[in-house]
């Protein structure tokens, strides 16, 4: 086996035992009922905070994807001269991830209830979800034919990195937390 197809099939069977445990950890309805009775309150410490005078929005800035994502990958990029050759410098991805951090720049308006904002997080990150699967369909002509796996298995790898990162954003990506990648980033921290 080359060391690319090695690098690859890693990844997947690295995608798909993380993927597995998070369904087996809990259905995906039930997952999502945790978020939203742990978070609300957190919207409206946030919408809160938005209400104060002397709040002002920070101008927008973006690490591309966030979690060290985009550095490790740029990292690894660096170190092995094939993965950069066929993947690029920046995940292939980024683009979504800087997407997806504009919109959480902001987060809720000063008209939004904490039920609205937690909607509009919920809509960011299923956009993202969607954004990082449809990277797939221009990316597939060149890893199906450096790589040994099937189409299919290509669309399962990448509606797995994409529900991963789902996830990652709804745990990760709550309001008020002090991380520089929570929903309403650009706003004064609000703990």
């Amino acid at each position: 086996m080359s060391l690319k197809t090695f690098s690859l099939v890693s990844l997947f069977f690295l995608f798909q035992m993380l993927w597995s445990s998070a369904l087996l950890a809990e259905d995906v309805s039930g997952f999502e009922e945790q978020i939203k009775k742990f978070e609300l309150n957190r919207h409206s410490k946030l919408l809160a905070q938005i209400a104060v005078p002397t709040s002002t929005l920070a101008p927008f800035t973006s690490d591309g994807c966030s979690g060290g994502l985009s550095v490790g990958w740029q990292y690894i990029a660096g170190k092995i001269s094939t993965f950069e050759s066929i993947h690029g410098e920046r995940p292939p991805w980024e683009a979504c991830c800087i997407r997806h951090d504009k919109v959480y720049h902001s987060g809720a308006s000063q008209k939004d209830n904490s039920s609205i904002s937690f909607t509009r997080r919920k809509e960011a990150d299923m956009q993202l979800k969607t954004c990082v699967i449809e990277t797939e369909k221009t990316r597939s002509g060149v890893l199906l034919t450096e790589y040994d796996v099937t189409a299919e298995e290509l669309e399962t790898i990448y509606q797995t990195i994409g529900e991963l990162m789902y996830r990652a954003v709804r745990i990760g990506g709550m309001p008020c937390t002090g991380l520089p990648w929570r929903w309403g980033f650009g706003w004064p921290t609000c703990l």
